[in-house]
């Protein structure tokens, strides 16, 4: 049964960030969030985002949601 890797995800969201030149700011800004405490925990896997800030930050780094959230089978 494939299940979302949310350490893993967190690790991708992390990097697509960086490669792609964005602060947590500039995604907790888009996201609409009044602090970064949600973007901090998608990033240390703690949580995934929800599917509409999914495809907000699929949408900032010019990636699919597919490449973002990493599948695992258990």
């Amino acid at each position: 049964m494939p299940i979302i890797d949310v350490a893993a995800t967190g690790a991708n969201i992390k990097a697509m960030m960086r490669s792609k030149g964005f602060k947590v700011a500039d995604v907790q800004a888009r996201c609409g969030f009044n602090t970064p405490q949600a973007v901090f925990k998608w990033m240390r896997g703690d949580t995934v985002p929800t599917i509409d800030n999914m495809i907000i930050i699929a949408d900032m780094f010019g990636v699919t949601i597919d490449q973002i959230v990493v599948v695992k089978r258990i």
